[in-house]
């Protein structure tokens, strides 16, 4: 008996086939993703997935600009929730969004900040806008607090004459932001994303049921260290 091929809307469709990559990668991690298990998935032909996607590459990269997009989002609406004056409270907030969008979606973060797909180079120019803005309440709020003198950071490595050339690309997408504050931004990433990365896996420390309270010792440290009170 032929096989039944359900009837998409274009648009329907396309959201379809990354839905249910995204429950491919849940179930059977990213390197494992393939078109043609989607198309099965869907009851739909191959070749009516490679409209969309021509290749695996394409799919992969497609989510990953979109969970870049869901990060930022995520980032933007809690720097907004506080008020501009009150910019350690906006750290805060974002430092906070940060752990909570990755554990509502950690296919999603694991795609992102993970374990790289073998064989996949992401296409930089694709990426790297949603990436950049991703990060950007993150720089800006750091570049804010360096502009109003309240930055503390006078011992921090100097970025190598051969990466400056990578911190002059993000500040295309970032604004115009001091390079301190670039590289202050990198680091605090850095160290939020180390405890994220252990509590996902399953690897934290027992400070606490669901890592909380040492998430908010972290948090809490980052600003000591690096600014003073208004």
């Amino acid at each position: 008996m032929p096989s039944r091929r359900r009837a998409h809307p274009a648009g329907d469709l396309q959201e379809a086939i990354k839905d249910t990559a995204w429950r491919q990668i849940a179930q059977f991690g990213a390197p494992a993703l393939s078109l043609r298990a989607i198309a099965r998935e869907l009851h739909i032909t191959a070749p009516a997935i490679y409209n969309y996607y021509p290749r695996r590459d394409d799919l992969v990269t497609a989510l990953i600009v979109d969970a870049y997009t869901s990060f930022g989002d995520s980032q933007l609406a809690a720097r907004d929730a506080v008020p501009a004056g009150d910019l350690l409270e906006r750290m805060m907030a974002i430092g906070a969004a940060y752990r909570q969008w990755a554990l509502a979606f950690p296919e999603r973060y694991q795609l992102i900040f993970g374990t790289p797909i073998p064989g996949y180079v992401a296409p930089v120019q694709q990426i790297m806008p949603a990436g950049a803005r991703s990060l950007a309440p993150l720089v800006g709020t750091v570049e804010a607090l360096r502009a109003a003198g309240r930055l503390r950071a006078g011992a921090f490595p100097r970025v190598s004459p051969g990466h400056k050339a990578e911190f002059e690309a993000w500040k295309r997408y970032t604004g115009d932001t001091d390079g301190l504050s670039l590289s202050v931004s990198m680091l605090i990433w850095s160290r939020v994303h180390g405890l994220v990365s252990l509590e996902i896996g399953g690897q934290l420390p027992p400070f606490g049921p669901a890592g909380d309270a040492l998430y908010r010792y972290e948090l809490d440290s980052l600003s000591r260290q690096f600014f003073t009170e208004a």
